[in-house]
């Protein structure tokens, strides 16, 4: 009997009776159950049962469990009225230690071994194309399906990795696919990646693991849904003796409308941001903490001095930077402003504790990180460190590191294992407070001084950053004269006292401007720790792979900047003879006005911002 168009207008029990008399022959029933859920099987024996359920749970992204059967029984009441494991799908596949072994129609031959085996049945990705109809979003009637190279949670012998579905997205449409489908419980949820596929490790999407290979038109993003071939994958690493489950596009047809779901318990709503063009790479976030981190944001935004630093603000690059961040692995940040240049030592005081303060938050997110600074201000910056470790700002040392220019591939063999663009050092820059290089080559103080002979060509590495794929770069200042201001450096130019001779000429992807550049510092860390703590990004960060990071959160939470380790900082700096940008007199700085009157009260309500 050939049934193709007509497939779809039949009740799932019809269609079923027709499956189970083996009178179907398509090739394929992904998206002939019209209306209705499908969902993949798994038949394993009743010994592996209770480990694969916990794999489910640990790896419910790609796995949603939707049913669990008892040992041999043959029916799942609460999808199906009139089930039969044996024939509910047109075909199956069967693995005999993990090698498949053959197709097989039916599974009646095998009705004794089935009365030892248990059924799974997963939620699988077709079953929300009509949530994202509804959205306005078109749906191709294809995805494919690859291999990543993203570890499941493993759980006793079950251990694979992950496998994702594929649908190309228009760009416009992003956010509203993944506010279409991140609630649903049924199905795999939110995308667990946006964008370039070599971030998952797919180097060809042309040529898929399952299923055909889609096209993507103009303007669509190739968007990754956990996907539940990932079950077979692990009976197939599990060696189990015998194991059944559905063959690929022969999903199992249940009688629940697609049109109801049931959704997750969250509130939280989540927003979608492009954090890189080259590789092309969205990340996600709550509404909620993407509120905080904007508050944040206008809390560091005041201008203390009067400078006109209103003009330089970019609404939103704080929290593009910490969402770069937070998908980073290691770290480098670079600061020192030797401004007080005929003074020993000439830096001040502004920088450290901010670059600090972000070193302790990557730290406490075990990302790799160290500081790169001036050759001659090295023996400074370790003591700064170790009276940081003492003070509990670090729990262990940063490694610190010197650039110079001995070549033109300097800067690409410093970022670069064996300067290969291929294979960065580190996923993330950071400059705050750092002396950047103007338009003629030379490094002014506020005051139009060039303070050039004190300052290591650390731009370069920003330089070379803008032509490595995978490296973004952020600057944090408060003047324009900084390293990564050169994004702002037209109003700098327009806005900023002599900022038409001081204006940094380097620009960084991001530009965090703040009153006080070791507020951008302060505020970049209680940013982390806010992603961090939001489940919507905790969640796509791990790929849905894996259960929620919070149990760390006393972790992240010492890590925070606070008055008290801001203020031993601050005398330990005067100890070291480390001046303020605003004044050469170190009797001033040891009453720290300033600090009592201004940051004090700002690192307050940062604080207060965070754990509201």
């Amino acid at each position: 009997m050939l049934l193709t168009g007509g497939l779809k207008s039949l009740l799932p029990h019809a269609r079923r009776r027709i499956i189970h008399c083996n009178r179907l022959r398509i090739s394929n029933i992904s998206g002939m159950a019209e209306g209705y859920k499908q969902a993949s099987v798994v038949i394993l024996h009743k010994s592996l049962a209770d480990d694969f359920e916990k794999f489910c749970h640990a790896n419910s992204g790609a796995l949603p469990l939707l049913y669990r059967s008892k040992p041999g029984e043959w029916k799942c009441p609460s999808l199906s009225s009139d089930s039969d494991t044996r024939t509910d799908c047109l075909q199956y596949r069967k693995y005999e230690h993990g090698a498949f072994t053959g197709s097989l129609r039916s599974l009646k031959d095998y009705s004794e071994q089935l009365k030892d085996m248990v059924a799974f049945y997963l939620g699988c990705s077709s079953n929300f194309e009509k949530v994202l109809q509804a959205a306005g979003i078109p749906v191709r009637n294809i995805e494919q399906k690859c291999n990543i190279t993203v570890p499941c949670y493993s759980i006793s012998n079950f251990c694979c990795n992950l496998v994702v579905a594929m649908r190309p997205i228009p760009e416009s449409k992003l956010e509203a696919a993944v506010l279409a489908t991140s609630e649903l419980k049924e199905a795999p949820g939110a995308p667990i990646h946006m964008g370039n596929p070599g971030l998952l490790g797919i180097q060809d999407l042309s040529k898929p693991d399952y299923g055909d290979s889609v096209h993507l038109q103009p303007g669509d993003i190739p968007v990754f849904w956990a996907c539940s071939v990932t079950g077979i994958e692990a009976v197939i690493n599990c060696r189990s003796p015998l194991a059944f489950t559905h063959s690929f596009g022969y999903m199992f047809n249940t009688d629940l409308k697609n049109d109801r779901f049931a959704l997750r318990s969250s509130r939280e709503v989540p927003q979608v941001h492009c954090i890189s063009q080259d590789p092309l790479h969205y990340s996600m976030v709550s509404a909620e903490a993407a509120k905080k981190i904007k508050t944040l944001e206008s809390l560091i935004g005041i201008d203390p001095g009067n400078r006109g630093i209103v003009h330089l603000l970019r609404p939103g690059e704080l929290l593009k930077t910490c969402l770069s961040l937070s998908h980073a692995r290691s770290v480098l940040i670079t600061t020192g402003f030797p401004t007080h240049f005929n003074y020993e030592p000439p830096e001040e005081n502004d920088g450290p504790p901010g670059a600090l303060a972000i070193a302790a938050m990557l730290q406490a997110l075990e990302k790799d990180v160290a500081i790169v600074t001036d050759q001659r201000a090295t023996d400074l910056n370790k003591k700064i460190i170790e009276e940081a470790v003492q003070i509990g700002i670090l729990k262990e040392p940063v490694p610190l590191l010197s650039y110079q220019r001995e070549s033109a591939n300097s800067a690409l063999t410093f970022l670069c294992e064996n300067g290969n663009p291929r294979r960065p050092r580190f996923d993330h820059l950071i400059a705050i407070e750092r002396a950047g290089m103007a338009a003629d080559g030379n490094y002014y103080n506020a005051r139009k001084v060039n303070i050039k002979h004190l300052v290591d060509p650390i731009d370069e590495l920003f330089l070379a950053a803008q032509t490595i794929p995978g490296i973004t770069t952020t600057g944090v200042g408060d003047g324009g004269n900084e390293l990564g201001m050169g994004k702002v450096k037209d109003s700098v130019k327009k806005h900023i006292k002599n900022g038409d001779v001081i204006a940094c000429d380097v620009a960084a992807d991001f530009a965090v401007v703040a009153g006080v550049s070791n507020w951008g510092g302060y505020a970049i860390a209680c940013a982390l720790y806010i992603l961090s703590t939001c489940e919507i990004h905790n969640c796509y960060l791990r790929r849905a792979v894996g259960f929620s990071q919070s149990p760390k959160k006393t972790v992240w939470l010492s890590a925070l900047p606070s008055v008290t380790k801001e203020e031993k900082l601050l005398k330990a700096l005067v100890q070291l003879g480390v001046r303020s940008g605003a004044s050469a007199s170190l009797e001033m700085e040891v009453d720290a006005l300033p600090f009592y009157n201004t940051h004090a009260p700002l690192i307050e309500k940062l604080l207060h911002e965070v754990q509201h």
